[in-house]
């Protein structure tokens, strides 16, 4: 709903009422509310104790309620920013130290530096990032790692140089860091084999490859050459193993679901991105054929209502087409939007579950 919608929908004060007895945050900004017997104006969310309609007026802008001699609700805090917007800017103050910091600060020292309680800060941080404190930590020194790795003049030097006390705890998580060892990394994927094939599907040529734990990629495009491109850009010094038999088996299959959808993919995946991309991957995994859901639905089962933007961030990085199904994601009125291997795929995988 646009700004004029908006001001159209709260233009009665009987309208104004509704959002008030109803915190209606979308009133946020339209106009301000002022309680003649506290003194104090408020935004339509206000939190507070409802007041009598007998005591309450309203008001286009906070300068009009000021002027009318009201001062600012303590609670909801109406001449500050909104508190999305607040939380945020929080969140953002904790991540920059948390970038920043040799050793990782505990929460208690995180919380008290943000100024906020620790019990506020942990909650608030999940709500907007969708992992916690402790996981953006870890991926912030991961972060270091991978930089250092290419840098340092030994692995170890560089795991400490991250911020971990040692090495022991640094290789008991590199697999979740990495996706391989921190030596195969620091020579940029040298020695782990990747098996691969390319067959031809009714939705043009496919790719995929497959780790020792599972499937790593299943790309399709119209030109074979760029999808080896696009793989051996993923895993620059693997060794990538084609032309095998016994593979055939495997491509078969994948081949098959993406003809079928509906039958799914039992087989392991090797599935590697960030702490919060794999969740959106594995909430993505739970969706059902013949199903759709908006950004803005995925991100609130996500754990991230604010964060559609986000998803559909961690949609478009994910290599593993079909079997981690970001087709079945489309924007808010129904339409579809973008998809990594082509909106018209997208629409044929759609009509083929029954979704359009």
């Amino acid at each position: 709903m646009g700004k004029t919608e908006n001001k159209a929908a709260y233009a009665s004060d009987e309208a104004r009422w509704t959002a008030v007895q109803q915190r209606d945050a979308g009133a946020d900004g339209v106009f301000w509310y002022s309680v003649r017997s506290t003194g104090v104006y408020c935004r339509p969310s206000c939190a507070a104790r409802p007041a009598l309609r007998k005591n309450v007026a309203f008001h286009d802008s906070r300068a009009q309620a000021e002027q009318a001699g009201f001062r600012p609700c303590l609670r909801c805090k109406p001449e500050q920013p909104p508190l999305a917007e607040r939380q945020a800017a929080i969140v953002a103050q904790a991540c920059r130290l948390l970038d920043e910091a040799e050793e990782a600060p505990d929460l208690d020292s995180l919380a008290a530096a943000v100024g906020v309680s620790r019990f506020h800060f942990h909650r608030m941080f999940k709500a907007v990032t969708g992992i916690t404190p402790k996981a953006y930590a870890n991926a912030a020194r991961a972060r270091r790692v991978q930089d250092g790795l290419a840098k340092q003049a030994s692995v170890t030097a560089a795991i400490y140089a991250a911020g971990f006390n040692s090495s022991g705890r640094f290789y008991a998580q590199s697999p979740a860091v990495l996706g391989m060892k921190p030596s195969t990394f620091r020579a940029g994927g040298t020695g782990e084999k990747i098996r691969f094939a390319i067959a031809e599907c009714s939705l043009g040529p496919i790719l995929v490859a497959s780790t020792e734990q599972g499937i790593c990629a299943i790309l399709i495009d119209d030109d074979p050459d760029f999808l080896v491109k696009e793989l051996q850009d993923r895993f620059p010094k693997a060794e990538l193993i084609g032309a095998e038999r016994d593979y055939e088996q495997v491509v078969s299959r994948v081949v098959g679901m993406v003809e079928h959808p509906e039958i799914g993919l039992e087989l392991p995946l090797d599935v590697r991105g960030t702490a919060f991309q794999q969740r959106v991957w594995q909430v993505l995994r739970a969706i059902p054929a013949g199903r759709t859901v908006t950004y803005a639905e995925l991100a609130e089962l996500a754990g991230v209502p604010r964060g559609a933007r986000a998803v559909a961030s961690a949609c478009a990085a994910n290599a593993i087409a079909v079997a981690i199904p970001c087709h079945r994601v489309v924007r808010n009125d129904g339409s579809i939007s973008g998809y990594r291997w082509g909106v018209d795929r997208k629409a044929e995988l759609l009509t083929r579950e029954g979704s359009r």
